[in-house]
């Protein structure tokens, strides 16, 4: 059988990854799972949980810590591993510095590249940033697109990409969510709401991040028995400003990162998620958890027009108004929990290992692509 690579540097793409691992082995596909080196740990972590171990693990020097010193350590790394072990086809995940440098070096070596969650659009360079650039120059050399939602294969369409390579697969993180719910105990039941509160985007950190632990601030001011649990972002200046805002109030907890398995935990628990995360966006809707989502532009609209998110960007003001709505108003919570996930049903690992199949053999027929109006509960 054919050999492919699944590379991997984050979390997230560790996460979203681990679902299409487990299908390719189905299909008896000699898959291999790289991690790239960009954050070891991280994602030696999380595919614990699904059972995984990286069957290749580079080892980089990252130097300073900037975006070209990191490319170049990846594209080096990536370049040197397909030269003496060459796969038949690689996969990256997203729009992170691992996917961007993989899709490179796997076209400048001349093997094919499949696009795990392709077609994501802001419309802003700058936002998110670089993450916004690397999805769209992934996208002008990936050979297969596998599209979350119905709006990402249109973005990809405007921007060149023929019809006939994209498939509408869902997301697989919402197969990952799914499946780690599905082995947690019951979460005791606590005696007040519960806002699970996370901002580790780069265009957050500094004065927008200030306004948004404002608002949280008055809202343990106002609501006596609210709960806030909060993983904080490794970078020391971060840290610094959460635990300045934050860090002496006995209703706060500050965490350290949470493994996969304890935040979808706490996902599941809370009452309202303020977050500026793109994959909470994509997880929270399958247990009905309404998401204030913490940034002026976001590339997964779907949540916003499906009802089960609320864009509030980094205003003080505009957070606590929402915020309180939520916090007062069961039916609204409820009336947003009802609508289902917009991003998936669970079956996109099992979308894309046979669309990866068709690729070296057309014989194979695929299942039909995810409608996000399917996932409507009426």
């Amino acid at each position: 059988m054919p050999t492919v690579h699944l590379v991997a540097g984050t979390r997230p793409e560790a996460i979203k990854l681990a679902p299409l691992y487990s299908e390719l082995c189905e299909l008896s596909f000699d898959v291999q799972f790289v991690a790239s080196g960009q954050h070891p740990t991280m994602v030696r972590d999380s595919l614990q949980a699904f059972g995984i171990t990286p069957d290749l693990a580079l080892e980089i020097d990252r130097g300073d810590g900037g975006l070209p010193t990191l490319t170049a350590a990846l594209i080096t790394g990536l370049s040197d591993l397909w030269a003496a072990k060459r796969p038949d086809l690689v996969v990256v995940q997203g729009d992170t510095t691992t996917a961007l440098a993989g899709a490179l070096a796997a076209f400048w070596a001349k093997i094919p590249v499949a696009h795990l969650e392709a077609g994501l659009r802001s419309h802003d360079l700058h936002s998110p940033f670089p993450e916004e650039a690397n999805r769209k120059l992934i996208g002008q050399v990936a050979d297969l697109h596998l599209a979350p939602t119905q709006r990402a294969k249109d973005n990809l369409i405007s921007d060149g990409v023929p019809e006939a390579r994209i498939y509408v697969t869902g997301n697989t993180v919402v197969d990952a969510v799914i499946r780690i719910a599905a082995d947690l105990p019951e979460a005791s039941a606590t005696t007040g709401p519960v806002v699970l509160l996370t901002m580790h985007r780069r265009e957050s950190w500094g004065s927008p991040l200030d306004q948004v632990l404002k608002a949280v601030a008055q809202l343990l001011t106002e609501y006596p028995d609210l709960e806030v649990i909060c993983p904080t972002h490794p970078n020391p200046s971060v840290r610094q400003q959460v635990h300045q805002v934050l860090g002496g109030h006995d209703r706060v907890t500050l965490t350290e990162p949470l493994p996969y398995e304890a935040l979808v935990g706490v996902m599941k628990a809370a009452t309202v998620i303020l977050s500026d995360s793109g994959g909470i966006q994509e997880e929270a809707p399958t247990f009905g958890v309404p998401v204030l989502v913490a940034r002026t532009v976001t590339e997964r609209i779907e949540a916003i027009e499906h009802g089960c998110a609320i864009s509030v960007g980094t205003d003080t003001n505009t957070i606590l108004s929402t915020a309180r709505k939520l916090l007062d108003s069961p039916d609204l919570r409820s009336s947003m929990a009802s609508r289902g996930n917009p991003f998936g049903d669970g079956l996109a690992a099992f979308r894309s290992a046979k669309a990866i199949a068709q690729l070296f053999d057309a014989r194979v027929e695929l299942p039909p692509e995810f409608s996000m109006n399917a996932q409507q509960v009426t």
